[in-house]
């Protein structure tokens, strides 16, 4: 028995494994041991899951539980991306409209396949939260039944089969991290990992600039945040429901927060070592498990990898600053004597210690130079931060002065960290 419609029970999410055995795939657990060496972390790889998101499955979840009456009105949703095409191919499947309110900002990537599944798209400027309120503008106009991207019990069932899958591919497993936006996914995973194993910790990750189930429970209450800013669109939600807030309170251990770079860093090497493309929002998890966010070490954990549609523009973009992070790239702007040889006794230090030079500017005009000064900017790809500090010695130590826009000043020269 599924009991009350309106409660999530560990039966209803028994159900909606039932019911989407034929929709989804099961998706696969892969052991990865470099990503954080003193504990055993495995990946749950939803980003490999049809629509390259968790999300189809509560979507599909909720529409296959609508009446004949509801489904012949259509169906409304609003969504960052993830949840629209979730809602689109569900409602593809069983032969009903959809409309999708989606931010502006969302990647055309998202925006596109939304539409390929069949959908009505609507663009909202803004974030999540302004596109949810077009939504329901909408669906009171028109009477279609609304799919909540996270606030439904029907959602959130759909979401906790992964919690169910989870537990049958590692059943010892010690702890399960979990990407968080507006929390219909921890809640569901939470609440069928909780219920089978209350051992085991769940553990919720969400950006910095965009916190808002942390500071909802910090004050004890549904609190929204005035505006949310990070490039894991995914999970960019400006206020959490209240059934996601109530269940996280009750079912989630804690919930951290990691920085953009540190996203980006996890993305970079989930390409790099497992050749795993994740979105922003799909690798929080693998960000807090890297930086030690939560206690990790010694213990069997997923990271689950919540999506994997992500930009092309964007992740160039963030390649690109990962490789800064982890010090895989670097800057530098020197000072010099306009004369000749100086580039090239620059460039064969650098060459000597086993770095890469794949950009050089040079300019001899600058405001606050000296007259017979010069300024030499010098993009490099390095091993590591170890590698870039040895660089910058080498020239500090060979007599040059090297600039920066005011990161720090080191034996009295400036130093670039770009």
């Amino acid at each position: 028995m599924l009991g009350d419609r309106n409660l999530l029970t560990l039966d209803k999410i028994y159900h909606a494994a039932y019911v989407l055995k034929d929709v989804i795939r099961e998706t696969g657990l892969i052991n990865a041991p470099l990503i954080n060496p003193e504990s055993e972390i495995h990946l749950k790889t939803e980003n490999l899951q049809i629509t390259g998101s968790f999300k189809v499955r509560g979507a599909y979840y909720k529409i296959s539980q609508l009446s004949a009456e509801e489904k012949e009105k259509g169906v409304i949703a609003c969504s960052a991306g993830n949840h629209a095409q979730g809602v689109a191919l569900a409602a593809a499947k069983n032969g009903i409209q959809s409309l999708i309110c989606i931010p502006d900002g969302a990647p055309i990537s998202k925006v596109e396949a939304t539409k390929s599944y069949g959908a009505q798209v609507c663009l909202v400027k803004g974030v999540y939260d302004d596109a949810f309120q077009k939504a329901c503008e909408l669906q009171k106009e028109s009477g279609a039944a609304f799919i909540h991207p996270f606030n439904d019990p029907d959602v959130i069932a759909g979401q906790g089969t992964i919690g169910l899958e989870i537990l049958n591919q590692l059943p010892d497993v010690d702890a399960v991290i979990v990407p968080v936006g507006g929390g219909g996914l921890i809640s569901g995973v939470a609440f069928a990992v909780k219920s089978l194993n209350p051992n085991c910790k769940v553990y919720g990750v969400q950006a910095s600039g965009a916190p808002s189930m942390v500071q909802s429970l910090n004050e004890h209450q549904v609190k929204p945040l005035c505006n949310v800013s990070t490039f894991a669109d995914g999970i960019a939600v400006k206020c959490p429901g209240d059934l996601t807030y109530d269940l996280c309170c009750k079912y989630v251990d804690k919930i951290v927060t990691v920085t953009d770079d540190e996203i980006a860093t996890a993305i970079l090497t989930l390409i790099e070592q497992h050749k795993l493309i994740t979105e922003g929002a799909g690798a929080v998890s693998v960000a807090a498990a890297m930086f030690n966010k939560v206690d990790v070490k010694g213990k069997k954990v997923v990271c689950l990898l919540s999506g994997g549609n992500i930009d092309v523009t964007i992740l160039s973009k963030v390649i690109n600053r990962g490789l800064l992070k982890a010090g895989r790239s670097g800057d530098l702007t020197i000072e010099m004597v306009d004369k000749p040889g100086q580039l090239k006794e620059v460039s064969t230090m650098i060459a000597d210690l086993g770095a890469n030079v794949v950009s050089v500017h040079h300019d001899r005009g600058g405001e606050n130079t000296g007259i017979n000064a010069c300024t030499l900017r010098i993009r490099m790809e390095t091993r590591n931060r170890e590698h870039l500090d040895q660089i910058r010695k080498a020239i500090t130590e060979a007599g040059y002065h090297i600039i920066t826009q005011g990161c720090c000043v080191f034996q009295g020269l400036k130093i670039s960290l770009n």
